[in-house]
């Protein structure tokens, strides 16, 4: 795994946690797996814990740290067919901004699957191959997931077409995804008073600051995309 900085870290030790909850990790296997010293593990741990993360120790040669056993999903009649196909829709998303989170939803439902139809279906997959880009912009859109999330106002760095950059602060509304492979950014710039919409390989970077957005509905923003069908997720 290459390095990550910090705070992804933190946020992909709980996913690493999650996914085998109940089961422990240790320290060591911990610092193999994010390439980081086991001191630096356990600094990472208390700062999880001191945050209100409920993450426990194991004592014993076979301990270590465990997520709360709540914190995971239970055991899923998936059959190995079943997980390989979701395996292979979740591996289509290498190219959109919730790589990152789709890497971490496959690992949560092959855990919670029974070891012999978890080990069937990586068998099956071993057989699968697909071809795949790396993430274009995984810093960048996980930043702008997050003030999504927490509705927040970004702070971002913008090159335009004429190549032209600038530093502006963003209300983010929406992610427009797909047209042409490209994923935009859609929201209320500051800079210029009016909604833009932000092609994310042209962020330079971006960070999420302490403000709270304004409430946009993303209705308001279809009339800026010209020739653009929306369609949110499903989830039924």
């Amino acid at each position: 795994m290459a390095s990550v900085n910090r705070t992804d870290r933190l946020y992909a030790i709980v996913e690493e946690l999650r996914a085998v909850a109940p089961r422990c990790k240790s320290a060591r296997e911990l610092a193999a797996r994010f390439e980081v010293s086991p001191r630096t593990v356990e600094r990472d741990i208390s700062a999880l814990q001191q945050s209100g993360v409920p993450i426990y120790a194991e004592p014993g040669r076979r301990g270590g740290y465990a997520l709360d056993k709540r914190m995971s999903l239970p055991p899923l009649n998936f059959t190995p067919a079943e997980a390989v196909a979701v395996a292979v829709a979740l591996g289509r998303a290498g190219d959109n901004p919730f790589a990152f989170h789709a890497r971490g939803a496959l690992r949560k439902l092959i855990a919670a699957m029974s070891p012999p139809d978890g080990a069937r279906a990586r068998e099956l997959a071993a057989r699968v191959h697909m071809i795949v880009e790396p993430e274009p912009y995984p810093r960048v859109s996980r930043v702008i997931e997050q003030a999504l999330l927490h509705r927040r106002v970004l702070r971002l760095r913008y090159e335009d077409q004429k190549g032209r950059t600038t530093v502006r602060e963003v209300e983010p509304a929406i992610f427009v995804g797909g047209r042409g492979g490209h994923w935009y950014l859609v929201g209320m710039c500051r800079l210029r008073q009016d909604v833009r919409v932000f092609r994310l390989d042209r962020i330079g970077w971006a960070e999420e600051t302490d403000e709270t957005a304004p409430e946009h509905p993303p209705e308001r923003f279809a009339p800026h995309l010209p020739d653009v069908v929306m369609r949110s997720p499903e989830f039924d």
